[in-house]
């Protein structure tokens, strides 16, 4: 809380002087101008755009707040150019000569280039804004490009402020020599430029380098999925925020019988889905979307509800899977929307009850038990940690929600006590890894997560003085190396100006076999990242890597929230705690909570902990071992046959359905819509 008040309040003060200097810098033109002083016209001039460069590059919001009252960077550079050429004029410097001409039509040229230049390249960017986003896909017959200078065709107050530097500092050169040509010369160089520039910009508008209209466009989609048929798909639509949700399920869409598709909705999305080789598509409008009826998808699976899903549920063609993103206990895992999709797919039995006591409405013929295919790399519970070493605890909380329910999350009622209590273990070892978006709803989740990430870091400076030996130059070295390897298997290299176009381009065909080299190198990363660490320093864990799972593998006991992460970690059967910031009683918890049902609870106090450390060292004492293993099974359904073979079973059977009743359908469709509709009102439709 106190670091979002500073932050405010150096914004304001920010605001506050910015707004205090360039009135300063307008007031030492005008008094210039009234005045006839070459220093004031040319003091104010140059404080001017120097302030601008300052905000542009150091302070670019402030470049937006000042635009919301208009108050826009040409009209503020408008405004000094016309105190300027207005002192120019009281200085004697601008007289009716040739040189003095040339300098005001100049000046006034850059202005009407610089407008131009702006049209320009609004019409190339509309011209660039195709109405779909490919990934993977060879898309070459759409005239793909690379996309133009981003100083001209992006950075326009870039441009602005550059032209006006230099012509500042010709004109300053004439109010301090009295003549107009270094003005004009400085002016006509840089009108010179602009025209150069903006008629290099206006070529993309030609055939040869203008992608091909919107109506092409969806007729080669039309055409490349006639030629792919695509058989199972992924549908997915979110936040900036929200791409795990759908990454989680790659690997297993790639495992599939069939030819995978993923279908977005946001054109940012395109570059947040992970490495993949399997085609993406995004197709932003609801028309164009609508014509995926004509495709040969037969299933669409979905990890998450969004305002966006009820557009595509109404393609009747296709069959359609809510496959969620993670179960819990949390209403969010019942949620009613789920009845609009033809089969709801869940892990296990658990999943199947939790509906039913919902009462949403949703038919248990529907509800298709499948496992959770990604929880087959974790690493089975192998024994305690060893009784003279460290004892790896995972604390990760979940978010707080959009609700104010206290159960949501630890985080801000136990969080610093479940800290404390561990730190104060000189056998254990912290990881700490919140939810990516804590603190995004609740301050005070934001300001929990900051308190707590300062113990640690204050533990770490104590356990260092008493274990301060840290891995040599080799692990560090490995790190290195591995993290290089992954990099340049991950990162796709775009330059600065690189727009959706130019993108598809360079992203058009897939490298083959690069999932599974990024799988490999993934794996090598991840032991090379626990190696290169300190066994006895605490870590706070945040981003991408290591995964979620991957610190799983590391710990011998979770402390979490009632989320999807306890059941993913229950595929080790190692000890987890949950903790209980829901003021029920711990009987009533568990009635409410049934994942939780193997769990040791943990009060807002955390006093449990000690006991709870005793039990995982000891397995003799450890008396949930069995009721973790009837709970796995509960949850994720049977090891046997595999998840991944169950998926794909129910994604061939669904397709299954889907042919039968577009079999069903097809020759009353054939009949026309007259007919049809005769036959729907005779009661005989489908």
């Amino acid at each position: 809380m106190q670091g979002g008040q500073a932050r405010q309040a150096l914004g304001k003060t920010v605001t506050v002087a910015a707004l205090a200097l360039l009135g300063l810098g307008y007031a030492l033109q005008l008094l210039g101008v009234l005045l006839a002083g070459a220093a004031l016209v040319v003091g104010g001039a140059v404080l001017g755009v120097l302030l601008e460069t300052l905000v542009l590059w150091r302070h670019r919001w402030l470049f937006r707040r000042l635009g919301v009252i208009q108050l826009t960077f040409p009209v503020r550079q408008l405004a000094r150019d016309a105190l300027f050429l207005g002192g120019l004029v009281r200085l004697d410097a601008l007289r009716p000569t040739p040189s003095g001409a040339w300098l005001l039509a100049a000046v006034l040229g850059c202005w009407a280039l610089h407008f131009l230049c702006q049209a320009v390249a609004a019409a190339v960017r509309r011209s660039r804004r195709l109405p779909i986003v490919t990934r993977n896909i060879d898309a070459s017959e759409l005239r793909l490009t690379a996309a133009p200078p981003r100083l001209f065709g992006k950075l326009g107050s870039h441009r602005l402020l550059g032209v006006s530097l230099v012509i500042t500092a010709g004109m300053a050169a004439t109010a301090g020599t009295g003549s107009a040509v270094w003005g004009a010369l400085a002016a006509g160089a840089c009108g010179g430029w602009l025209l150069a520039g903006t008629a290099y910009l206006a070529s993309w508008l030609l055939p040869g380098k203008r992608a091909v209209n919107e109506e092409l466009v969806l007729a080669w989609l039309d055409r490349w999925l006639t030629e792919y048929q695509p058989t199972v798909g992924m549908y997915f639509s979110g936040g900036t925020g929200s791409a795990y949700q759908a990454n989680m399920w790659l690997s297993t869409l790639a495992r599939l019988e069939g030819r995978p598709l993923i279908v977005l909705r946001e054109r940012f999305m395109v570059q947040k889905i992970g490495v993949t080789d399997i085609p993406v598509v995004c197709i932003p409008r609801v028309s164009p979307l609508l014509d995926l009826e004509r495709s040969t998808l037969k299933v669409l699976l979905h990890p998450a509800n969004s305002g966006k899903t009820s557009q595509v549920l109404r393609i009747p063609t296709i069959k359609h899977a809510f496959v969620n993103h993670g179960e819990s206990d949390k209403l969010s895992s019942c949620n009613p929307y789920a009845k609009a999709y033809d089969q709801i797919w869940v892990a296990g039995p658990a999943a199947r009850e939790r509906y039913q006591r919902a009462d949403v409405g949703i038919d248990d013929r529907d509800v298709v038990e499948v496992g959770r295919p990604q929880l087959a790399p974790i690493r089975q519970y192998a024994g305690p940690p060893p009784a003279d070493g460290w004892t790896t605890v995972l604390y990760a909380p979940t978010w707080e929600g959009w609700t104010n329910e206290p159960g949501n999350t630890s985080i801000m009622l136990a969080g610093e006590s479940i800290v404390r209590t561990l730190l104060a273990d000189p056998k254990v070892r912290l990881l700490y890894k919140p939810h990516p978006m804590t603190g995004s709803v609740a301050p005070a989740a934001r300001e929990a997560d900051q308190h707590i990430r300062a113990l640690i870091a204050g533990a770490n400076v104590r356990r260092a003085t008493e274990h301060g030996e840290r891995p040599g130059r080799r692990a560090a070295a490995e790190l290195a190396r591995r993290t290089g390897e992954l990099e340049a298997l991950t990162a796709t290299a775009f330059r600065a100006g690189a727009d959706e176009v130019e993108r598809m381009l360079i992203q058009s065909t897939p490298d083959s076999g690069r999932p599974q080299r990024v799988e490999e190198a993934t794996t090598a990363w991840e032991a090379a990242y626990w190696t290169a660490l300190p066994q006895w320093e605490h870590q706070v864990i945040t981003g991408p890597r290591p995964t979620l799972y991957s610190c799983f593998d590391q710990a011998d006991l979770l402390i979490s929230d009632v989320s999807s992460v306890i059941s993913d970690y229950l595929a080790s059967e190692k000890p987890y705690a949950v903790a209980n910031t829901t003021g029920l009683d711990e009987s009533d918890f568990k009635a409410r909570c049934p994942t939780v049902r193997a769990a040791a609870v943990l009060s807002p106090t955390a006093e449990e902990i000690p006991a709870l450390l005793a039990a995982v060292r000891d397995p003799a004492k450890d008396s949930l071992a069995a009721a973790r293993i009837e709970l796995k099974a509960h949850l994720l359904g049977p090891s046997d046959p595999p998840s991944l073979v169950r998926f794909n079973q129910a994604v061939l059977s669904l397709s299954a359905e889907t042919d039968a009743r577009n079999a069903r359908l097809s020759p009353r469709l054939s009949l026309g819509p007259q007919v049809l509709a005769g036959a729907l009102e005779d009661g005989n439709g489908p």
